[in-house]
């Protein structure tokens, strides 16, 4: 699975390397603050687990930067500038 990020297929498929590294990043947040993954695999592994949602096309990054799922609507302007980042629970 991870022999994936060795291949120059999935940085084409996001659009680059630095978008790559954000999408990876911030789907990993998601899971762990109790996101459900969108992917059937038998592991805990977070790393392998978004890869294959990437490579499933079930998760890109929108035109604001964050993630989303094929599919799913777009936030309202309301929701873009409601997130404040972490909690001080999330940071300690």
């Amino acid at each position: 699975m991870l022999e994936a990020l060795k291949e120059e297929a999935i940085v084409d498929k996001v659009g680059g390397r630095f978008k790559l590294s954000t999408i990876i990043q911030k789907r990993m947040i998601a899971l762990n603050r109790g996101a459900r993954p969108l992917v059937d695999l038998p592991t805990k592994n977070l790393m392998e687990i978004v890869v294959q949602e990437i490579l499933e096309d079930k998760i890109y990054l929108d035109r604001t930067g964050n993630v989303a799922l094929r599919g799913e609507v777009a936030p309202s302007v309301e929701d873009l500038f409601d997130d404040a980042g972490p909690s001080l629970d999330d940071l300690g």
